[in-house]
């Protein structure tokens, strides 16, 4: 299923949810009708900053439960993007840490929050891509937000975009995550490496002399009779 439509399903069912909560009055919801409000269950505790992702469920949980990527799940949060990544299959996201997006540039782009959904997809692909297939290879990849991905796997460091793939093949059960190191800008690399220079011409060697035959050896004088 193209991901625009996934987005657009993702989307209608928040909003919907979001209209049935607005029309429930204020008096008929449990807080009104509960003297003291039951305490929430404790969340499971989330793995220190930095350490690895590992698989947990889907996608989406499996980024809300570490919490080196609180900033990024804040972000698809945002923009009602966190269903596509719990329900859609094949898919492959590139997720940067709070490192490399930090809450200040959170906060900077929420205003513009069509901006924002854009800019998030263009860390999915609608397909899954492992390392395997970026091993050796050089190319643009097709995003969500309908520009292009481009991934490095010549160099020693796997690279997406501008940005290096710091932790790579996190299955998960719907997808592929791999962890980059800094906020990928669409258009930062050039999509085709460019073609290598052609060897200089060896300069021709020097032609040698030819040697000059050897010289003809003189006949001894005859001598003459007295």
């Amino acid at each position: 299923m193209p991901i625009h439509r996934l987005l657009t399903a993702a989307a209608a069912v928040s909003l919907i949810a979001g209209a049935a909560l607005a029309q429930t009055p204020a008096a008929q919801t449990p807080a009104a009708q509960t003297p003291a409000a039951a305490p929430a269950a404790m969340p499971a505790a989330a793995p220190m900053a930095g350490s690895k992702l590992a698989p947990n469920g889907d996608l989406i949980t499996t980024l809300r439960t570490n919490a080196q990527f609180s900033v990024f799940v804040k972000a698809l949060d945002t923009v009602n993007l966190s269903a596509l990544l719990k329900s859609s299959p094949g898919l492959t996201v590139f997720a940067p840490n709070d490192t490399a997006f930090p809450q200040a540039k959170l906060d900077s782009l929420a205003a513009d929050k069509a901006g924002l959904q854009k800019m998030l997809l263009h860390y999915v692909i609608n397909a899954k891509i492992d390392s395997s297939k970026i091993k050796g290879t050089h190319g643009p990849w097709p995003s969500g937000a309908g520009d292009q991905i481009v991934l490095d796997g010549v160099g020693e460091t796997f690279k997406a975009d501008n940005a290096n793939i710091v932790q790579a093949d996190v299955m998960t059960s719907n997808g592929i995550i791999h962890v980059v190191d800094a906020l990928m800008i669409a258009g930062s690399v050039p999509a085709k490496l460019p073609d290598p220079e052609p060897a200089a011409a060896a300069a021709p060697e020097p032609a040698t002399a030819a040697a000059a035959p050897p010289k003809a050896a003189k006949a001894p004088a005859k001598k003459k009779k007295k």
